[in-house]
């Protein structure tokens, strides 16, 4: 790997990072957040900006108005663009959206992307993609998923709960994830207005950085017909994938520009604020922690960056992209942490934005797959390979 940047690269990172601090920072005080996220009409002012500066959605393809990002290309400006709060909300590359539009690039028929995608790469509207469900459905465990799909003449009838669904509120599409009789998934595309379609409530969240928050949904008798399959039929956990190990892997983008910020607001509160007759930089426990700090991001920037190149030579990822997803939400966690216990008062309180990615980030280790299921994933196939070479 070459870990030197383009002059392409080199100057879409200094693009971003120059619109994220003129053009999207001064939003992040808006009265327009709120506990469930930014408001349409806050998102709908930062789609306009991203769109103005030629930066908006630009992981799509450039036939459909993207920049056609490489996964490294995407590791550069999703870091800068996580810089903010509202930055992955204002350039479209904020999850669900952005798994699902490159999920919907890699597997919809080019009537679906006409329908749903390309307005969706414009900025004009929303998606969420629904497979959680409360207990005993599918969490962590996509197999034990209760939510079902019945065949009837050329429709399929769907009926189930959903819950923890991003963005629900104010979405225009959903990706159903359900259940067929012979027990494998298929995934459906719908309007949210389909009649049977609901949103039962919103759910009170740590995080509140995603547009439209997280919702209970019910689907009752749900009819969806056979053009709306996404994909094959039978084939929802295989394409699952497809989404899930880039997805894993841009969340660690965007929240490396998050760590990034509370290191350096610590950085800058350590080098001014005196304790006992010194700065706090030069009492060797701060210092240690800004030490600490800067190793646990640059762990975490190679293994994105590792990952990102593997993704981009065409190998398959999915065991990288667990190890890069645990690796890297725990060390992005650690800084931020650090940078609460460095800030003090400041820390703890909405003085900085540090409380804030603070709490937004805590779910980073549950979001696609909690650490302890990552682990016990990578663990089976650490032996299966073991086996395999005796």
């Amino acid at each position: 790997m070459d870990f030197n940047l383009t002059p392409y690269q080199k100057e879409l990172q200094e693009r971003t990072r120059r619109f994220i601090a003129e053009k999207i920072i001064p939003y992040e005080k808006d009265p327009r957040l709120t506990p469930h996220g930014p408001t349409e009409e806050l998102r709908n002012e930062l789609v306009a900006l991203a769109r103005d500066e030629g930066l908006l959605t630009p992981h799509a393809s450039k036939e459909l108005g993207g920049l056609g990002l490489s996964h490294v290309d995407k590791a550069i400006v999703f870091e800068e663009a996580g810089y903010s709060t509202l930055g992955p909300t204002a350039m479209n590359i904020h999850a669900p959206d952005e798994g699902n539009i490159h999920l919907m690039e890699v597997v919809a028929t080019p009537e679906q992307k006409e329908r749903w995608l390309r307005p969706q790469v414009q900025g004009q509207f929303r998606s969420c993609f629904a497979m959680t469900e409360p207990d005993p459905g599918a969490g962590a465990d996509p197999s034990m998923m209760l939510t079902t799909a019945v065949k009837e003449g050329d429709e399929y009838v769907i009926n189930g709960t959903k819950w923890f669904i991003t963005g629900a509120q104010g979405a225009s599409y959903v990706i159903i994830m359900a259940k067929m009789e012979d027990g494998s998934a298929t995934m459906f595309l719908s309007d949210m207005d389909r009649e049977g379609i609901r949103i039962v409530r919103q759910m009170d969240a740590m995080d509140t950085c995603f547009t439209g928050g997280h919702a209970v949904m019910e689907f009752k008798n749900v009819r969806i017909p056979a053009k709306d399959v996404l994909g094959e039929i039978g084939r929802g956990f295989k394409y699952a994938q497809v989404r899930l190990a880039p997805a894993r892997l841009t969340h660690c983008m965007r929240w490396l520009g998050q760590a990034r910020r509370a290191h350096d607001i610590a950085i800058d509160y350590a080098r001014k604020r005196e304790a006992f007759k010194r700065v706090l930089a030069k009492h060797e426990g701060v210092g240690f922690m800004l030490a600490d700090n800067d190793m646990d991001l640059q762990t975490a920037r190679l293994h994105i960056l590792h990952t990102a190149w593997l993704l981009d030579q065409g190998q398959n990822g999915n065991f990288e992209s667990s190890r890069a997803k645990v690796i890297c939400s725990e060390a992005e966690w650690r800084v931020v942490d650090r940078c609460v216990q460095i800030l003090g008062g400041q820390g703890v309180t909405g003085e900085t934005i540090v409380m804030r990615i603070f709490t937004d980030m805590r779910a980073f280790r549950i979001y696609d797959g909690p650490s302890e299921v990552h682990r016990w994933s990578m663990a089976r196939k650490i032996v299966d390979a073991a086996e395999n070479r005796q």
